[in-house]
C-alpha cells in the first residue's frame, strides 16, 4: 500500500511539473528561446493569490482568477521588454537576459513580500478520498492537481490542432519566415505563447503551493528547473512529452524519496534523466531535426 501512496504522490506532483513543463515546451517549440524566468511567474502567481485569499481575505477562486490574469499580463510584458528586443540575437545572449528576469522577480518578490516563508492556505476544496478502507489516503490537491493537468493537456493539444491561433503557432514552429509571408502576425504569436504559458505557471502555483503549502520568493526556482529538465525528458517542443516527462519526474522523484533517499531524491532524478539522453538525446517523443545547408 505504501508504494501505491507513493505512485499517487508521484502522479500528482509530476502533474504539477507536467504543467510547468508545457510552458517552457511551447515557448522553446515556438519561440526557440529558454525562458527561466517561468518559474518564478509560479511564485508571482502565488503571491498574487496569497495576497487576495489570506491578507485581503477574498475568495479562493477570486485569487485563482487574478493571478491568471496577472501571470499572463506579466509574461507578455516579459516578452516584449526582455526577449523581443533579442529575437535575431545569439542563443547566450536569451539565456542570460532569462537568468536575469529570474532574479529580478525574485529580488522584487524579496523586497515586497520579505524573506519569511508565508503559510499558504490550500484553494482545493474537493474532499479526502479514502480507498481500501482508509489504508490509502489521496489528498483533494491531489485529484484536484490530476484532473486540472489532464483537462489543461487535452485542451492545450485540441487548441493548437484545431483552431486558427493554434494552427499559426505551429507554423510559426517550423519556419517564421515562411509563416509571416503566408500573413501570420508572428509577433503576436509568440507573445500568445508566452501569454498561454504564463496562464499555465500561474495554475501550476495555485496547485503546488496547495500541497506543499509554503510560499517565499524562491519557491518557483526548484520546480521550475525540474519542470525544465521534465520537458527535455519527454522531448522539448512536445507537449504530450512534456505531460509524460512531467509525470514521469514526479513519481521517479517520490519513489526514490520513499524507498532510497529523500536527500539523494533530486540527484537519481537527473542520473536518469542523464541516462533517457544517453539512449535518445531528443527525449522520449522529441524528433530529430534536420538542418538544411
Amino acid at each position: 500500500m505504501d508504494f501505491l501512496s507513493y505512485l499517487v504522490s508521484g502522479i500528482s506532483l509530476g502533474s504539477v511539473y507536467a504543467l510547468i513543463a508545457l510552458g517552457y515546451t511551447m515557448v522553446y517549440g515556438i519561440a526557440k528561446m529558454l525562458n527561466f524566468a517561468h518559474g518564478d511567474v509560479i511564485m508571482l502567481g502565488a503571491f498574487v493569490i496569497y495576497t487576495i485569499s489570506t491578507t485581503l481575505g477574498l475568495p479562493a477562486i477570486v485569487g485563482v482568477l487574478a493571478s491568471i490574469v496577472i501571470c499572463t499580463i506579466f509574461g507578455i510584458v516579459i516578452e516584449k521588454v526582455a526577449y523581443k528586443p533579442l529575437r535575431k540575437a545569439s542563443s547566450l545572449a536569451v539565456l542570460i537576459t532569462a537568468i536575469g528576469v529570474s532574479y529580478l522577480l525574485q529580488n522584487a518578490a524579496l523586497l515586497i513580500f520579505g524573506s519569511d516563508t508565508k503559510s499558504f492556505t490550500s484553494v482545493v476544496t474537493l474532499p479526502t478520498l479514502k480507498l481500501f478502507d482508509g489504508q490509502l489516503i489521496i489528498s483533494g490537491e491531489t485529484i484536484a492537481t490530476i484532473l486540472v493537468s489532464v483537462v489543461i493537456m487535452v485542451a492545450l493539444t485540441l487548441f493548437i490542432n484545431k483552431t486558427k491561433p493554434g494552427k499559426a503557432m505551429l507554423a510559426v514552429s517550423e519556419d517564421k519566415g515562411a509563416a509571416q509571408l503566408m500573413g501570420i502576425n508572428v509577433n503576436r504569436t509568440i507573445s500568445l505563447t508566452f501569454a498561454i504559458g504564463s496562464a499555465l505557471a500561474a495554475v501550476a502555483g495555485a496547485l503546488l503551493c496547495s500541497a506543499y503549502p509554503a510560499l517565499s520568493p524562491t519557491t518557483g526556482a526548484m520546480p521550475g528547473i525540474k519542470a525544465f529538465t521534465a520537458a527535455v525528458f519527454g522531448g522539448i517542443g512536445s507537449i504530450p512529452g512534456a505531460m509524460i516527462g512531467g509525470i514521469l519526474l514526479g513519481v521517479i522523484e517520490n519513489l526514490s524519496k520513499g524507498y532510497i533517499s529523500s536527500q539523494l531524491s533530486d540527484a537519481i532524478v537527473f542520473v536518469v534523466l542523464i541516462i533517457v539522453l544517453l539512449v535518445k538525446p531528443t527525449g522520449i517523443l522529441g524528433k530529430k531535426i534536420r538542418e538544411k545547408v
